[in-house]
């Protein structure tokens, strides 16, 4: 059955009612979400037991495209290790060799050479300073760009159950912490353990009684080193669950700032945000006290280790069995030696806050909630005939229904206007038709082709929405209105400008079409933040032309205005039309009545006003006193 271009299934209307946009739930919730369950789901961190080495794997995979200079920054590692070592053998031999034999010439001659060694040391840590801060940032770019690009592609369905403040923390805190991974916490680790090595090894040469004399503390030391580590990790846990909540909770509330000095809740708020300031802080302080017991202990460990060298040697040297430059050496050695084990305490720490954080990292990564194209999917290269939905229904929660069975057909160059209570299934039909979201049963053509056949990028070049909440970014005007289109000049601007009747405003701005817009832009009216948006969308020329309450957020002389533009604008575009306004629909060429996800009606104005149905209903509703 069809009336103007539109062949509709109808329906009955016992169904419940599911199809607000966003789905069935406050608007806060699409972006926002509470603070009570975005805290909870913050803090639901798995505590980690050890380094994940499937997950390190995967995470070095970043540096494979830098393969070459990492390989190049372990040499120099390598090598900048094993110079440190024979610094205290050197000076043994200079106090044994030419110290005690008053050779003046030849200590000069090693001074020289341990001067070169300390240049040539310094020159190659400079080098590899650099080239592992290098390594580090070029990674984190490539891995910032990854989720950036990853939360491009994600559906919508993904946003509406996840906060935007865990977003927030992921491509900022969490790569942040890769970031020390990447620029020295490998590398260091690895330097470390090369340097221990070579310390050993020249101890057990130089004398390996007080080689085992010195490493004699260690099992005490390791004891010691994994209490810390363990409750350090515990700290560092509870820091990044704090930062997590904060960044959500200034996400909502900053955002909601109005609504909580409307209702003068600044207090309440306040008071929440000094709970979660104050644990955050209390879990940086016990951080903070372990790290301030952790390294005098290690320092003591290594007094108490030289002075079992200094006892021991002693009575050596008394005999004559041990020199006075081998103590030297070895006091050297054992401040050598404990360095890199406090290191590697405190880079294993950093090394198990990498892993929590690239598992969150790879969560995102490894998402497959996509709209995705199929197989042979190609572009819309020209809109030429209709639109058709035949038996859609979708449901956002997979549960409830809000479409059932929907069926219509608009041919190129109709309006057709949807309208329906609050809860409809309205939106809905747009964000299918967009493929903001995926649909369970029927299809969607145009031209004949099911848009899963159709590339989604070429799909949406050919269409243009205005929604009630116009959202604008924190560029120029005429950047809003192109949105960085090559294809759009700065002639097209101006006359869609023009067009929508908002070249007036823009003209009278500070710096007109080159104002910079604050942030969603604070400093413009509801009214002119809309008639830019009405800007944006003509100025792309579009073959279709989406307007989901557009009108809505306008007074009646702007609203008249836009009328007016739209009118002369519509002649030859394919147009969908939502509205709760009824005047802003009445020339359309065919109307849509959604009740509870169905069709309940359709045909022209007139011809549902003579049916005396739903649509009578809403008109008489809203124009009862001028009816009167």
């Amino acid at each position: 059955m069809s009336t103007n271009g539109i062949t509709s299934t109808s329906s009955d209307s016992s169904t419940h009612n599911h199809g607000t946009y966003p789905p069935n739930q406050p608007s806060s919730h699409k972006h926002h979400s509470n603070t009570t369950s975005q805290h909870n789901d913050l803090s639901e961190e798995p505590l980690a037991k050890g380094i994940d080495f499937a997950l390190l794997n995967r995470l070095l995979e970043f540096l494979r495209p830098h393969k070459v200079l990492v390989a190049g920054v372990i040499v120099l590692t390598i090598i900048v290790a094993a110079l440190g070592p024979i610094r205290p053998k050197l000076s043994q031999y200079s106090v044994d060799t030419y110290i005690a034999t008053h050779d003046q010439r030849g200590l000069y001659g090693m001074i020289a050479v341990i001067m070169v060694i300390l240049i040539v040391q310094g020159i190659l840590q400079y080098f590899l300073t650099n080239l592992m801060q290098y390594i580090g940032q070029m990674t984190i770019f490539d891995v910032r760009m990854q989720l950036f690009r990853r939360l491009q592609e994600i559906s919508m369905r993904y946003y509406d159950t996840t906060p935007i403040g865990r977003l927030v923390t992921r491509v900022t805190n969490d790569v942040e912490v890769l970031n020390e991974v990447f620029s020295s916490g490998l590398v260091m680790i690895v330097a470390n353990i090369f340097m221990l090595l070579w310390i050993i090894v020249m101890m057990f040469y130089t004398n390996w009684q007080l080689a085992l004399a010195t490493i004699g503390v260690v099992p005490i030391l390791v004891y010691g080193t994994n209490l810390f580590r363990k409750a350090v990790r515990r700290e560092y846990r509870q820091i990044r669950t704090h930062v997590a909540r904060m960044n959500a909770f200034l996400n909502e509330y900053i955002a909601g700032m109005n609504v909580i000095q409307l209702f003068l809740q600044e207090e309440r708020q306040r008071n929440e945000f000094d709970s979660i300031n104050a644990a955050h802080t209390a879990a940086h302080i016990r951080s903070v006290f372990y790290y301030a017991v952790f390294f005098p202990f290690v320092e003591m460990m290594s007094t108490v280790s030289l002075a079992i060298v200094v006892w021991y040697a002693a009575g050596h040297i008394i005999e004559g069995t041990m020199t006075v430059g081998e103590v030297i050496a070895f006091s050297m050695f054992g401040e050598m030696f404990f360095r890199p084990i406090r290191e590697l305490s405190d880079k294993y720490n950093t090394l198990q806050s990498a892993m929590a954080s690239s598992e969150r990292i790879f969560q995102l990564l490894d998402t497959t909630s996509f709209v995705r194209d199929s197989p042979n999917a190609t572009p819309l290269h020209v809109f030429s005939h209709s639109i058709e939905f035949h038996n859609v229904t979708f449901s956002y929660d997979g549960m409830h229904n809000v479409l059932h069975n929907v069926s219509f057909t608009v041919r190129k160059g109709e309006t057709v206007a949807i309208v329906g209570a609050t809860g409809a299934g309205k939106s809905s039909i747009i964000n299918l038709l967009a493929r903001f979201y995926e649909f369970h049963h029927g299809d969607i053509l145009i031209d004949g082709r099911s848009i899963r056949d159709i590339q989604q990028r070429s799909l949406r070049s050919h269409m243009a929405i205005v929604l009630q909440d116009v959202f604008l970014f924190s560029r120029t005007v005429a950047d809003n209105i192109a949105l960085g289109n090559p294809n759009i000049s700065r002639q097209q601007i101006y006359a869609a400008a023009e067009a929508v009747g908002a070249a007036e405003f823009i003209e009278k701005l500070p710096y007109g079409y080159d104002t910079p817009v604050m942030e969603r832009g604070a400093t413009l009216s509801v009214g002119q933040k809309q008639l830019i948006s009405f800007a944006r969308a003509l100025a792309a020329n579009p073959a279709i032309l989406i307007l989901d309450e557009a009108t809505s957020s306008v007074d009646t002389a702007t609203e008249q205005q836009i009328e007016h533009a739209i009118s002369t604008l519509l002649q030859g575009r394919t147009s969908i039309i939502i509205a709760h306004r009824l005047s802003t629909i009445q020339r359309a060429d065919s109307i849509l009545v959604l009740h509870h996800g169905r069709i309940y009606e359709y045909g022209s104005h007139q011809e549902l006003l003579t049916r005396n149905g739903l649509y009578a209903k809403l008109y008489r509703l809203q124009y009862k006193e001028q009816l009167a």
